[in-house]
Formats: structure tokens, C-alpha cells, sequence
């Protein structure tokens, strides 16, 4: 550790592990350092399952119906992936999808009135749907269309609305659809929290379903992704990346100073060794 370094990088959450990598890969000579046995910080993946509850500071350990701690990968921040999103682009531009291995998850659901079913998102899911009657599919399908076709750059795709003007709520009433459709919409579709976005101008909104839609055409099941063995998978590939590409990485490896020179960060401490940075960069726990 005693010598420098153009760069060097405090946690491995998936940010980090990012950064890491592409600059490891630009030639770079990185260190990237991390207290705890791990990767991934608070996005990673707890195994054996006896780490987790040294973590959380529960002195007696998992109990022995659980099976073996080694069959347990717990994410402490658990998230899908869209298929189509900006970080599987990411990953698949990077190709450290050459490090990973994906799951399929097999549907998105709602439950109405005791039952549950699968939320349509494509014009044949919409006119086979028993979320609705028959003129709200049709209805329901147009809508589907008219986002499918929807181009910011093209005022042509626009049918009168305006993106950055009209409401969601308004593109809603031109379609006239019914409040259970909206429900499954703004939740089911654009996974929003709250309907707050029904007073704001669409164009969010349009862009969140066109997502779902074009993440759920890659593998027809459903627009979601999640890595095989966790999410802490993710930091890894990264990490494996930064690596290859001569990557330094240090877990158990605490920082007992930060070396401040004129207000700049000039070293990182540790167990009494200095690394010396050009660039310093990450989170401080």
C-alpha cells in the first residue's frame, strides 16, 4: 500500500466499483479499499448468512432450521433491473455481463378484490386482460399505442399533447380511462410511490411505461432482471473488471486518516502505511 496511486477509492458500493473500473480500464492505476469483508457496501450481499447477523450484532447466530449459511445471499437494499435500462446498457457495454448471471423474474402482478393478476403491458396482454371490461381494453390498448409510438424529438407522435405542459392526469382523461386502469398505470407501470405525478407534465411518465414496455419485449415474461446469486453481484463484476485491468483492491482494510495538505486530500492512512492519490475519490463511512 506504501506508494501512489492515480486514484484511489474509499467503499465498494456499485458507484465506486463503477468508477473503479472505467478508470482502470482508461489506463489508471487504481486502489480501492473497503472496511468491511465485502463488496458492495450497503447494495451488497450478505453470505454466508452467519456474516449477517454478525453485522446486525445478533449474538446467537441463525438458528439451524435456516440450513447452511452458504445457501443464503441476503441484499440489505433488495431492487430489480430493468431489462432494458440504463444500467444493463451499462453493463452490456462494459461486458462485465461476461461475469454475471441473470434471472428472468417470471411476472408483475396486482391483487383487486382477492385475486391477483398479471398487469398488461402490451396491446394483446391488454385485450385479454380481466383487469378490465371490454371498451376499457380498447381504450386501454390506444393509450398503449399511442405511448409505443410517442417520440419527444417528433411532434407528430404527439396527438395533441404537449409533454412538457400537459398533465398525466390530462393524458388519461384524452384516453378515457377509468381509475383502476390509472391505479395499475402510474404504480404497476411507471412504479411511482404516490400519485403525485398525475399533476405534473407527462413526459416522464410517458418515457417510465415506455421503459416497462421495451424492457418486457427483450425476454417476454416480464421487464425485470435480477442477478443469480444477488445483487452484490453487481459491484463484483465491476470490481473484477478494475481488476483485470490492474485494479489494487484491499477489504478488511480500514482508513485511519484521511492526509489533508492546504485543504486537499494528499493520502489515505492506513495501519500506519500512506497511499498517496492524484485523485481521491468515494464515499467515508
Amino acid at each position: 500500500m506504501d506508494e501512489e496511486y492515480d486514484v484511489i477509492v474509499l467503499g465498494t458500493g456499485l458507484t465506486e466499483c463503477i468508477l473503479s473500473g472505467i478508470m482502470s480500464v482508461n489506463g489508471k492505476k487504481v486502489l480501492h479499499m473497503d472496511r468491511n469483508p465485502y463488496y458492495g457496501g450497503e447494495s451488497s450481499s450478505i453470505t454466508p448468512l452467519e456474516e449477517l447477523y454478525k453485522r446486525f450484532e445478533l449474538c446467537d447466530g441463525p438458528p439451524e432450521c435456516m440450513g447452511r449459511g452458504r445457501d443464503w445471499n441476503v441484499d440489505l437494499i433488495p431492487k430489480f433491473l430493468m431489462a432494458n435500462g440504463q444500467l444493463v446498457k451499462m453493463l452490456l457495454y462494459t461486458e462485465v455481463t461476461r461475469y454475471l448471471d441473470f434471472k428472468v423474474v417470471e411476472g408483475s402482478f396486482v391483487y383487486k378484490g382477492g385475486k391477483i393478476y398479471k398487469v398488461p403491458s402490451t396491446e394483446t396482454e391488454a385485450l385479454a386482460s380481466n383487469l378490465m371490461g371490454m371498451f376499457e381494453k380498447r381504450r386501454f390498448r390506444k393509450f398503449l399505442v399511442f405511448v409505443a409510438n410517442f417520440d419527444e424529438n417528433d411532434s407528430k407522435t404527439f396527438e395533441g399533447v404537449d409533454p412538457k405542459t400537459t398533465t398525466m392526469r390530462d393524458v388519461y382523461k384524452k384516453f378515457d380511462l377509468g381509475q383502476d386502469v390509472i391505479d395499475f398505470t402510474g404504480h404497476a407501470l411507471a412504479l411511482y410511490r404516490t400519485d403525485d405525478y398525475l399533476d405534473q407534465p407527462c413526459l416522464e411518465t410517458i418515457n417510465r411505461i415506455k421503459l416497462y414496455s421495451e424492457s418486457l419485449a427483450r425476454y417476454g415474461k416480464s421487464p425485470y432482471l435480477y442477478p443469480l446469486y444477488g445483487l452484490g453481484e453487481l459491484p463484483q463484476g465491476f470490481a473484477r473488471l478494475s481488476a483485470i485491468y490492474g485494479g489494487t483492491y484491499m477489504l478488511n482494510k480500514c482508513v485511519d486518516e484521511i492526509v489533508m495538505e492546504k485543504g486537499k486530500v494528499v493520502g489515505v492512512k492506513s495501519e500506519g502505511e500512506v497511499s498517496s492519490p492524484t485523485l481521491f475519490t468515494g464515499s467515508v463511512w
